[in-house]
Formats: C-alpha cells, structure tokens, sequence
C-alpha cells in the first residue's frame, strides 16, 4: 500500500513538472512591425504603460486564465505579482481612467492563437509547443523561446 500511494505521489509530481516544464512564447499578428522586445518593453506592454506599436497600432493584450501554468510564469516574470495582485492592478488602472479595458481573457492556446491571428497589434503568450504558422513569434533581448537563455522559460 505505502508503494502504490508513493507510486501516485510520483505520478502527480512528474506530471506537474511535464505541465510547468517548457518556455512561453510572446506571439502577435502576423502583421505586427516588430520582430523583438527587450524584458523591459514587454514589461512595459503588459503593463498597458505602453499601448501602442511604432506604427500607431493599438495594442491589445490577450492573457489567459488563471488556471493556466503559462499565466503564472508570465505573472512571476513580467508582472512580478501574484494573482491577486494582479486583479487589484487592472482594477486601479480603469478606475484612475488610465485604460478603458483591461486585458482579454482567453481560455486556451486555441483561442489566444485563433485571436492573435485576428485581431492586428494583439500580443499574447502561449506555451512554446503550441505555436503555429499563424501567428509570429517575438524575441525576447535577442532571444527566441527555443534558446537556452530565454527569459521566459518554466523553473
């Protein structure tokens, strides 16, 4: 009995880290100017303190729910808040009249994939593996999600 309960407890511990493991891919409409982003404008974007590209393009911000293991790589490393946090920010930004809306919510990769296609100047982020020829994907200070150093990568 104590075998099989370890068994299990190994099996959810190794999917977990299957689920977590990966990079985060930053993709845009396939139209969208820009090829790469420093830490610091994403940073910028996600925060709506930037809302729109060079070529006066509105931007618009897909984010996924908050179930999904790449919105909290995305809240740790870009946001640097906790989901709470996170809420309390968007809600201060539309009361202070600072944006009109906050981000979209998306479900899954399917839907921030099929929107980013759509909607041109949309950013989202999806797990690596799920990008398609749809879409483009960003780099990040120079790099892509399949590089070693990328900065958007699971822990």
């Amino acid at each position: 009995m104590k075998y099989i309960l370890l068994s299990i407890l190994f099996i959810f511990f190794l999917a977990s880290t299957i689920v977590r493991a990966g990079s985060i891919a930053i993709v845009v409409h396939p139209d969208t100017k820009t090829s790469e982003l420093s830490m610091s404008q994403l940073q910028r974007i996600f925060l709506a303190e930037k809302q729109f590209w060079p070529d006066n393009t509105r931007i618009t911000l897909l984010v996924r729910a908050p179930v999904a293991a790449e919105r909290e790589v995305i809240l740790d490393r870009i946001y640097h808040m906790s989901e709470d946090q996170f809420k309390q920010y968007w809600i201060a930004k539309m009361f202070r009249g600072e944006i009109s809306s906050g981000p979209k919510l998306v479900f899954d990769a399917e839907m921030a994939l099929d929107l980013a296609a759509m909607i041109p100047g949309s950013i989202a982020f999806i797990d690596n593996k799920n990008v398609n020829d749809q879409i483009k994907v960003l780099r990040i200070d120079g790099l892509l999600p399949t590089d070693d150093a990328y900065p958007l990568r699971s822990k």
